[in-house]
């Protein structure tokens, strides 16, 4: 009996937007396994430190880790709910699960590359300042922010080529009014994450080395495209909403 229940049933879903995901599907589970991986990969030696030196060593880079591990459950937790909210699995999702998969393992190392670089930088405490001079020349960083802009642009736009399919799909799905608005939303942030990561990709192609840290402060453009596409959409969904609400209560009154 509790198996039947395992997914939207037993996990508590959106308030409004009904969870059409039910068990846990293989694709699912193998998506979870390669993000486990991914995680692991972070982890500088799988090895226990045997002295304080070497624990202390470790530590050092924990910042480092910390915010590479936040990312990485960031994206885990986007590909969690598109599969909880639709449930889709079509080939075209299959093929665009293993492209975002493929992403997340294969550019690993140079987020975890690029903030030590930069939290050491930083902070002089996570890596040596001696250490940083020899990890990458300053004419090697404009490669670097392109890599990496790269990877994070293939993600979103990986995200949202899947809610895209998600929205053509919305009479199949019986999506209603406010989840057809969500759905669209999701499309447009999604997009413009991506769009950022060109954005990044082509400034740090054509300014000079001594302005890469203004490549690297573009990424902010995503709270102002956030703010924007939140305050367009919030509107809506929230009339959206409304006008559901108000229809469900008329049909209990009646």
């Amino acid at each position: 009996m509790i198996r039947g229940l395992v997914g939207a049933e037993l996990v508590p879903a959106e308030k409004h937007f009904r969870w059409r995901g039910g068990e846990i599907t293989r694709l699912e589970g193998f998506t979870d396994a390669v993000f486990a991986f991914a995680v692991t990969l972070l982890v500088v030696s799988l090895e226990v430190p045997k002295t304080f030196t070497e624990l202390a060593a470790a530590m050092k880079g924990f910042v480092a880790f910390a915010i590479c591990f936040a990312i990485l459950i960031q994206l885990w937790y986007h590909h969690y709910l598109f599969s909880r909210r639709f449930g889709l699995q079509t080939r075209y999702i299959v093929v665009l699960n293993s492209f975002l998969l493929f992403v997340v393992l294969f550019y690993v190392y140079p987020l975890k590359f690029l903030f030590t670089l930069a939290v050491g930088g930083l902070s002089g405490v996570t890596v040596p300042r001696e250490t940083l001079r020899g990890m990458i020349q300053d004419s090697q960083v404009p490669a670097l922010f392109v890599i990496y802009s790269i990877g994070y642009t293939a993600v979103f736009a990986i995200f949202a080529l899947m809610y895209r399919y998600a929205y053509r799909k919305r009479e199949v799905l019986q999506l209603n009014e406010y989840e057809v608005l969500r759905t669209r939303h999701a499309v447009v942030a999604h997009s413009g994450y991506a769009a950022v990561g060109i954005v990044v990709v082509l400034a740090a192609s054509l300014l000079p080395t001594r302005m890469m840290p203004a490549a690297g402060f573009l990424f902010f453009l995503n709270a102002v495209h956030r703010f924007i596409s939140g305050s367009v959409f919030g509107k809506r969904e929230k009339l959206a909403l409304e006008r559901m609400l108000a229809g469900s209560f008329a049909s209990k009154q009646s």
